[in-house]
């Protein structure tokens, strides 16, 4: 069951916003409905369900199946009102109703946290503006968010009140072989957990989870020289690490195109 509500959401709207953002909310559900294209409700609101945390949003962020995108596209394409843009072949596409928008979702900007079946086996039911609805699961909604610290955007506070309110129901297998071999990413944010929290780390974050982590962290001193110099820097903030390839001579572990 949803913690959060629409209201809370719409906090610092007015009422003209808060009640047009819902009517858009309402015909995109409507709408996704009749395609019959499996969807996730992603975003604020799923981090609403997990957290409890409300935020202002015009906006609707829907995950689904790499192939099923087109399929959402040509369907709102069809339907009178509707724009529909591609905005990026790797990961994500848009519709346009005046002033809302409604992000289709499929991968990551980086490409690594790509929707699959799993993400349906493992989503959550609950309940938005009375339909039923699926949430992408707090696995993949933390997964993805630790990827998520370039200059404009830190997900890290994202990250640590998922832990802090959902941390004794996660998955922590099932969220570790995700994000392999990125588990450098998954130590750091625990971390940084254990400084926020230190009165709930040791409840919340399991004992053999931190000290494998810790023990992958220690083998890197006996690891064989490295004949690249490898900047995993991209994965994280694509334009920020983008002097490290371009003028410092390291090999990017993400294609640089800005």
């Amino acid at each position: 069951m949803a913690y959060c509500s629409l209201k809370n959401n719409f906090m610092a709207l007015t009422e003209e916003q808060k009640k047009s953002a819902e009517q858009f909310y309402r015909e995109m559900l409507d709408l996704l409905e009749q395609s019959g294209v499996p969807y996730l409700l992603g975003g604020g609101f799923a981090l609403c369900h997990y957290t409890g945390i409300t935020r202002d949003t015009k906006d609707l962020d829907i995950f689904c199946l790499p192939q099923d995108y087109p399929k959402i596209l040509k369907f709102f394409g069809e339907q009178p009102g509707y724009e529909t843009e591609l905005h990026d072949v790797r990961w994500i596409a848009k519709v346009l109703k005046g002033d809302h928008y409604m992000d289709i979702i499929f991968s990551s900007v980086n490409n690594i946290c790509r929707v699959d079946e799993a993400w349906f086996e493992h989503a959550a039911e609950g309940t938005f503006l009375d339909h039923k609805v699926k949430f992408m699961p707090a696995e993949e909604l933390l997964w993805s968010k630790c990827f998520v610290q370039n200059r404009e955007r830190y997900d890290g506070a994202d990250v640590n009140h998922l832990i802090l309110k959902w941390g004794d129901k996660l998955d922590w297998k099932r969220l570790l072989s995700r994000i392999y071999p990125h588990w450098h990413l998954l130590l750091s944010h625990i971390i940084m957990f254990q400084f926020v929290y230190p009165y709930d780390f040791p409840r919340l974050i399991p004992r053999w989870l931190f000290d494998e982590l810790i023990e992958n962290a220690k083998e890197q001193y006996e690891l064989p020289p490295q004949h690249e110099r490898v900047c995993r820097g991209p994965i994280i903030d694509n334009t920020q690490y983008s002097i490290d390839v371009k003028e410092w001579d390291y090999k990017a572990a993400t294609i640089i195109t800005v």
